[in-house]
């Protein structure tokens, strides 16, 4: 048993039950991005968390006592994505990073955008050409320290 078992079978149960991770993020009480990337492996569950998504997909107790441990965070297989989708964040990252970096330091100094004090929001922004996928990520600004 290991956690990658224990995402594996949710992912299953999820797809042979029809579940949303809107429906699980509700049940769980946090966002839907928060709560798909818990459900996937990258997050550590509260025990009150974890009761929920073990009673959401049929896991053992010892399953749920997986989700509460803290996590290897990283879960691509490889250094460059072979993903398409996941393809294209590295591809925006490889074009706009050096922006990203110059207009943060502008703007805050020298420093980063926390994934740890994160957030993101994931929705659907009706076009007329087509759908948008519209993604807000808001992050702490960390400062480096001198010492």
């Amino acid at each position: 048993m290991s956690r990658i078992a224990v995402t594996e079978k949710i992912i299953t149960y999820k797809v042979a039950k029809g579940i949303k991770w809107s429906d699980v993020a509700a049940k769980v009480g946090l966002s839907k991005e928060w709560t798909t990337a818990a459900c996937l492996g990258q997050m550590t569950l509260t025990a009150e968390q974890a009761n929920v998504v073990a009673e959401m997909f049929d896991l053992s107790d010892t399953e749920k006592k997986w989700l509460t441990v803290v996590p290897y965070k990283g879960s691509l297989p490889t250094s460059v994505p072979t993903d398409p989708l996941i393809y294209r964040f590295y591809e925006l990252v490889n074009v706009y990073g050096t922006t990203f970096k110059e207009l943060i330091h502008e703007e805050f100094g020298d420093g980063i955008m926390s994934a740890i004090d994160f957030k993101m929001d994931l929705k659907r922004e009706p076009n007329p050409a087509g759908d948008r996928v519209s993604i807000t990520m808001s992050g702490k600004f960390l400062p480096y320290k001198t010492y």
